[in-house]
């Protein structure tokens, strides 16, 4: 059985920062939804109703521009060991870039992460718990460093000009405004 929350409680915060993985689902307003697995270091619980998220470079930025066009944000976190449970975040979302006001202190509280490209501010409207009996255990190995890799290689004007040539529109044609 599904149970509703209008906060994230000290459990439901616990479980959030005892997963490697979460799921980040968008989508415009017409157009293709999109469904992303992350990782690393990057989710920040700041209160009961605000999540940050820090997002990598990656093929495409998708969660920038439906979020620049209805701001709403799904994020998952499935218990892949210990008991079954899965946790779903509903909010709203906005992006924050370098040079932004509160960048300075956001980005202060992840770790130095080559190809950081913006976080996420999310207020969180709800949050839902549902049995997560269906999942199946996995085994965490480590994380994957070719991302982190790739991109302290790029350096930051091979960022720059990747987020040129590839971070500028949505698979849907939708802007980015990842660059000003």
């Amino acid at each position: 059985m599904s149970k509703f929350y209008e906060k994230i409680t000290a459990r439901l915060q616990q479980f959030i920062a005892a997963q490697k993985i979460f799921f980040v689902a968008t989508a415009p307003n017409s157009g293709r939804i999109n469904l992303s697995p992350k990782g690393m270091d990057s989710f920040r619980v700041i209160n009961e109703n605000r999540v940050l998220w820090l997002n990598v470079t990656g093929s495409g930025n998708e969660t920038a521009a439906h979020l620049l066009e209805n701001k709403r944000i799904t994020l998952m976190f499935c218990s892949f060991e210990g008991a079954p449970n899965i946790l779903r975040l509903y909010g709203k979302g906005k992006e924050i870039k370098e040079g932004d006001a509160s960048w300075d202190e956001l980005i202060s509280l992840f770790p130095k992460t080559p190809g950081t490209r913006q976080i996420f501010d999310i207020t969180i409207d709800s949050a839902q718990t549902s049995c997560g009996m269906s999942i199946p255990f996995f085994d965490y190995k480590g994380e994957r460093n070719e991302l982190n890799d790739w991109a302290a290689k790029q350096g930051k004007e091979g960022i720059q000009k990747y987020w040129k040539d590839k971070n500028q529109t949505s698979i849907d044609g939708l802007p980015t405004n990842l660059l000003k």
